[in-house]
C-alpha cells in the first residue's frame, strides 16, 4: 500500500467525516419540548429525572441511582456519603481525568496516586496494596477508555483492609466485566454524561449503588441535606442543591434507549481495530483482559513505540491527522505533575497536611511514558463507524508506518 503520505503532498486515506457526536433526532427534540412545556423544570417537580434514575441504575445492575449536575460531583458527594472525613486517604490512579483526585480534594481527603499497568492503561493493583497506610479509606478504580480495572483484584484488596471501593465509570456506561455490568462492582459508582461521553445530556452524572444506607445518604447530600418526612426547611447535613434538571433528564432518558446498540457497535469495531493493528511493528492496542466482557470504548487507546514503528508518536499523530484521521496524544503529563498538585493550590481544604505532602515524589513511570512519549486516543465516535470507516484508520497507520522514515525526514526539516 505504499504512497506518499498526505503531509508530504500525497492523496488522504479519508477525505469523509466520522460520525458526529451527539446523535439526536426528533425523539430528543419531542421529549425535551414535553419537558419544556410541562412547566415542571425542576427534578422535584417532574418525572424525567426520576425515570431515567430508575432506568440507568437497572441497566447497570443497581437499585439506586442519584442523579446530579456532574460527574464530579456524583465522585465527591460519594465519598462524603460513605463518611469519609477530613485527611484521609484516598488512592486514585496517575493517569486520569483532574476529577477523579480533585472531587478527593473537595471533600477534603488526601489524593494518594498510584501508577497504571502500561498495558492496560487501569490501576496497578499491585500498586495500590503498596500504597495502603492506616490513614487509608478509599480506592477508586477508573474504568479508563471504558475497559474495566481489575475488579476481582481490587476489591479483594479493599476486603482485606476495610475499605470502600468507588467505581469511576465516567467512561463505561454499558461496559461489563465478567458479565458484570460496570456500575455495580464496587459498593458505589460514578459515571458522567458531560458532552463527549457515551451517553450525554451536556452536562450531568450519576451516582449507582445497591447499598440502600449508602443511597439514601448520597439522596440527601444532592438535596439540600433534607430526608424523607422532614419538612421542606429542614436540614441535617452540610449540603446543597446538586439535583439534575428536567431537560436533561429528557434528553438521558432518548439517548438512553439507543445506548445498548451504540456500545454494540462500538465494542465490535473496537475490536475490529485491534485485530486489524495486530502484528503491525510498534503499535501496541489498550490490552484486553478475558474478564472485560464489555468494553464501552469511549476511547480506542494505543501506545506508538516509536524504536519499532519508526516514528515518534507526536508525529504520527500529525500524520495520521493529514489522512483524515482525528487523533489526539490525551494526556499531557500525569496528574501528580498537574501545576495545582505540585503548587499544592487546594483552596481552603486540607490546610493541615499540605505541607506535608510532596507530590513532585510520586513514581509513575508508566503515566510518564504514556503520556509524553507513547500515547495515543481514537475518540467513541470513530466507534460508532462502518467496518469500511474502521478499515480506514488501520490502512492509515499501515500507510504512516511503511513511509516512517519520509516522517522523519519531514520532522527533522520542519524543524
Amino acid at each position: 500500500m505504499t504512497s506518499t503520505l498526505a503531509l508530504l503532498g500525497g492523496r488522504p486515506v479519508r477525505t469523509r467525516p466520522f460520525p458526529s457526536w451527539p446523535i439526536f433526532d426528533l425523539a430528543d427534540e419531542t421529549r425535551l419540548l414535553q419537558a419544556l412545556r410541562s412547566g415542571r423544570w425542576g427534578r422535584l417537580q417532574g418525572t424525567e429525572v426520576a425515570g431515567f434514575e430508575q432506568r440507568f441504575a437497572e441497566m447497570h445492575g443497581c437499585a439506586h441511582g442519584i442523579a446530579v449536575v456532574n460527574g464530579t460531583v456524583s465522585l465527591r458527594l460519594a465519598l462524603i456519603a460513605a463518611g469519609l472525613r477530613g485527611e484521609d486517604e484516598v488512592i486514585v490512579p496517575t493517569y486520569t481525568f483532574l476529577s477523579t483526585a480533585s472531587a478527593v480534594i473537595e471533600a477534603n481527603c488526601v489524593p494518594v496516586f498510584v501508577d497504571v499497568d502500561l498495558h492496560t492503561f487501569n490501576i496497578d493493583p499491585g500498586a495500590i496494596e503498596a500504597a495502603i497506610t492506616p490513614r487509608t479509606r478509599a480506592i477508586i478504580p477508573v474504568h479508563f477508555a471504558g475497559q474495566p480495572a481489575d475488579m476481582t483484584a481490587i476489591v479483594a484488596i479493599a476486603a482485606r483492609h476495610g475499605l470502600l471501593v468507588l467505581e469511576d465509570a465516567a467512561h463505561a456506561h454499558g461496559a461489563s466485566y465478567e458479565g458484570r455490568p460496570a456500575g455495580a462492582l464496587g459498593r458505589v459508582a460514578s459515571f458522567s454524561f458531560q458532552s463527549s461521553k457515551n451517553l450525554t445530556s451536556g452536562e450531568g452524572g450519576i451516582i449507582t449503588t445497591n447499598d440502600a444506607t449508602l443511597a439514601a445518604a448520597c439522596r440527601s447530600l444532592h438535596n439540600c441535606g433534607r430526608v424523607p418526612g422532614g419538612i421542606w426547611y429542614e436540614h441535617h447535613v452540610i449540603s446543597g442543591n446538586y439535583r439534575l434538571g428536567e431537560f436533561q433528564g429528557a434528553v438521558l432518558n432518548t439517548q438512553l434507549h439507543r445506548l445498548d446498540t451504540q456500545t454494540t457497535t462500538r465494542d465490535r469495531n473496537g475490536r475490529r481495530l485491534a485485530r486489524r493493528l495486530e502484528g503491525l511493528p510498534g503499535i501496541h492496542p489498550q490490552v484486553r483482559p478475558a474478564s472485560c466482557t464489555r468494553h464501552s470504548q469511549h476511547l480506542f487507546l494505543l501506545r506508538v513505540d516509536a524504536t519499532t514503528f519508526g516514528a515518534p508518536r507526536d508525529a504520527v499523530i500529525e500524520a495520521l491527522q493529514a489522512e483524515g484521521i482525528p487523533c489526539s496524544g490525551g494526556y499531557g503529563y500525569p496528574l501528580p505533575d498537574q501545576p495545582l498538585f505540585r503548587n499544592k493550590a487546594f483552596g481552603p481544604y486540607l490546610t493541615q497536611v499540605a505541607a506535608r505532602l510532596d507530590y513532585s515524589q510520586v513514581h509513575c513511570p508508566n503515566s510518564q511514558l504514556i503520556c509524553r512519549e507513547q500515547g495515543l486516543w481514537l475518540d467513541q465516535s470513530l466507534m460508532l463507524g462502518t467496518d469500511a470507516d474502521i478499515d480506514d484508520i488501520a490502512d492509515a497507520l499501515e500507510k504512516v508506518h511503511e513511509q516512517g522514515h519520509a516522517l522523519v525526514r519531514y520532522q527533522r526539516q520542519a524543524r
